[in-house]
């Protein structure tokens, strides 16, 4: 099988494209986004608003997300907007806004430097967070104790106190059994659970089957490992709790979330200085994407489009009719354009053909519907489907704006550069099609300083921030609702307060019972996949792919030597890697970080090895994610040589009806 090389596989998007005839040419910006224009007045005038939909991006400022939410809500009339917080962290929005009324990581990372026990669940910061895990290594200096719960001994692992590896898909009982063994203990925070909590009975007597001899021949972590996690975390004056995406893309990523907030309620490891709880988000705005109203049930500041107030401050800022009621994320977008209900999509720096799971089933979907509109820097294999193509000066160091990161703080972002050829700025490329759909918008300069200002004024928590305050202080977290005061770093301080109408609403604990991974392992697939990032490549590989890096080896399956052993393969050796839904081929690597029985890769070579062939659908209720932690696999030999041309997919047999990279017209 040919292995990328280390030349990028995209091109820069210079001009725009349009679709005659089944092929992608080079356009004219008038015609491109006139183009654009009538598929979306026409899905208006014949569907509806609500066979809409917009992709917002993770990794663009705040500004743009802003105005892309906006453009979904004001000009489309709909609350169908998310972006690829759905892919990662949006069971961590819905877990902490249920619990806390807000969507944020509650800690700031100065905390984490100053904690006794930092744990790390279902994440591998040391390659996929770097930054943050320089403070976590602060802390382990100055006498800290970290413990790394995760499936596989991670680089981070390295580093932990203890690490306790347990089996994939047993979050909760491994969490269930903590919290048994911190009331069984006498470590429970009586005080703080009288006053900010409910439910705790009942938790409490919902954990009881979970001994710690149960919880060891379930999740297969020594019984030892579970009491001294337990009462470090518990015992504790500072403890701070962080998770990634092995705690949140999981069929039931919301309640695995739940699970580690009961935790922290539990010992009252939350609301003041240096005790919290922390998603670490992967790309560079996720935080923000959200923030900003890119998703579909908040509108900006995490205010609720269900509050009738809350629209009409809006409606009134934006002449809009804001519909009354949750638009579909990301997920229910997708499966709304299988059913025929979505038909127009427009996609701003997002490549769920790539991203998303079971991709084959994606391309089907994308495939299908009237009219799809991507804006990005490359042409991407989801920018591949599309009617129509407009290129974006989106790239890191071409706009000003700001981000927002994993401790809710929000930074100024400045351009250096300007982008290639004739691509043009995403905030001016929205207000272009707002325009031919009948609203003036109109923001003057390209600092993003008109876009932000009017964020301050309809969200709260954002403002104090000033373009020239959040120079000055280098950043502010949120909440800052005024240009006078900062708030602390950490969230929920309302919970200690010895007046109960200060406290508010008390913290729910959440009864969780115990479900394991939709694939089931037999005799045919009986090896578990669970995937994850490295510490040189990014997402999708479009951005980093096609760079050199002396640690980059591509796309492997990863295996204990042990179960090498069993298949009768060595390292480097091109397998066929199959599940329900289709199969690839990769070259394996030992990894004896690995126990027997699971399987590792990444996501960051689609284009030599697309691991979302094989990765499954199944979908969290609450938040959407698709459980791609979790796959049930088989490896297979391949004959001498291997196949002469890529491994075949078992899947829906799909192909796009759109022509692909090396169709494109010139």
């Amino acid at each position: 099988m040919k292995r990328r090389k280390d030349t990028t596989p995209y091109a820069r998007l210079t001009e725009p494209l349009v679709r005659d005839s089944g092929v992608l040419r080079p356009a004219t910006w008038e015609e491109a986004l006139d183009r654009a224009a009538a598929g979306f007045r026409r899905t208006l005038e014949t569907k509806g608003p609500e066979a809409f939909g917009m992709f917002s991006c993770a990794r663009a400022t705040n500004e743009m997300n802003f105005v892309a939410q906006k453009f979904t809500r004001a000009v489309m009339g709909t609350n169908n907007v998310d972006s690829c917080n759905r892919t990662c962290h949006a069971p961590s929005v819905a877990g902490l806004a249920r619990v806390f009324d807000s969507g944020g990581g509650t800690s700031s990372y100065a905390e984490i430097e100053d904690a006794d026990v930092i744990v790390i669940w279902g994440g591998n910061p040391r390659e996929a967070h770097p930054i943050f895990f320089q403070h976590v290594l602060k802390a382990v200096h100055k006498g800290a104790k970290l413990f790394v719960v995760d499936p596989r001994q991670t680089s981070t692992a390295k580093w932990a106190h203890r690490q306790l590896q347990l089996e994939v898909g047993t979050d909760i009982p491994l969490a269930n059994a903590i919290a048994r063994e911190i009331i069984h203990s006498g470590l429970a925070n009586t005080t703080f659970i009288e006053r900010a909590t409910e439910g705790y009975e009942e938790f409490a007597a919902s954990v009881e089957p979970w001994t710690l001899e149960v919880a060891e021949q379930v999740t297969k972590v020594p019984a030892e490992l579970i009491k001294e996690l337990a009462h470090t975390y518990a015992r504790a004056d500072r403890g701070q709790m962080s998770w990634t995406l092995g705690i949140t893309e999981h069929h039931n990523g919301t309640d695995n979330v739940l699970s580690l907030i009961n935790l922290s309620l539990l010992a009252g490891q939350v609301g003041r200085y240096g005790a919290g709880l922390n998603p670490l988000r992967g790309q560079n705005n996720v935080q923000g994407g959200g923030d900003m109203g890119a998703i579909p049930d908040r509108m900006p500041g995490f205010q609720d489009i269900l509050d009738p107030a809350v629209r009409a401050k809006f409606d009134a800022v934006w002449g809009s009719h804001i519909p009354p009621h949750k638009g579909k994320n990301l997920t229910q977008m997708l499966e709304a354009m299988e059913d025929g209900l979505i038909t127009c999509v427009y996609v701003i720096g997002e490549n769920p053909v790539q991203s998303e799971a079971d991709c084959e089933h994606t391309i089907k979907r994308l495939s299908n519907i009237e009219h799809l509109v991507v804006q990005d820097i490359f042409l991407t294999k989801t920018a591949q489907l599309a009617d129509v193509v407009l290129p974006a000066s989106a790239a890191w160091c071409e706009s000003d704006g700001t981000f927002t990161n994993s401790e809710r703080r929000v930074q100024r972002v400045r351009k250096a550069v300007n982008p290639p050829g004739g691509a043009r700025d995403d905030i001016e490329l929205l207000c272009e099609l707002a325009r031919r759909l009948g609203h003036d918008w109109h923001y003057s300069g390209d600092d993003g300083r008109e876009v932000w200002d009017e964020l301050r004024s309809l969200s709260p928590i954002h403002a104090g921030m000033s373009y020239e305050r959040l120079e000055e202080l280098g950043g502010i977290q949120w909440p800052c609702y005024s240009e006078d005061a900062l708030e602390p770093s950490f969230l929920h301080a309302r919970l200690w307060a010895e007046d109960p109408a200060e406290r508010g609403r008390p913290a729910p604990f959440t009864v969780l019972r115990h479900s394991p991974p939709v694939d089931v392992l037999d005799d045919e697939f009986p090896l578990r996949l669970t995937t994850g990032r490295r510490l040189d490549s990014y997402n999708t590989g479009v951005q980093s792919g096609g760079f050199p890096s002396p640690r980059r080896r591509g796309e492997t399956l990863d295996l204990c030597s042990a179960d090498a052993a069993l298949l009768g393969v060595v390292e480097d050796e091109m397998v066929q890697v199959s599940s329900r839904r289709g199969a690839i081929v990769a070259p394996v690597r030992i990894d004896e970080g690995l126990r027997p029985g699971l399987a590792f890769m990444t996501f960051h070579f689609p284009d030599e090895v697309d691991v979302n062939v094989i990765t499954i659908e199944a979908t969290d209720p609450v938040a959407g994610t698709a459980e791609y932690k979790a796959a049930a696999i088989r490896v297979d030999k391949l004959p001498s040589g291997g196949p002469a041309g890529p491994a075949p997919r078992l899947g829906s047999g799909a192909r796009p009806r759109k022509t692909q990279l090396d169709a494109v017209a010139g």
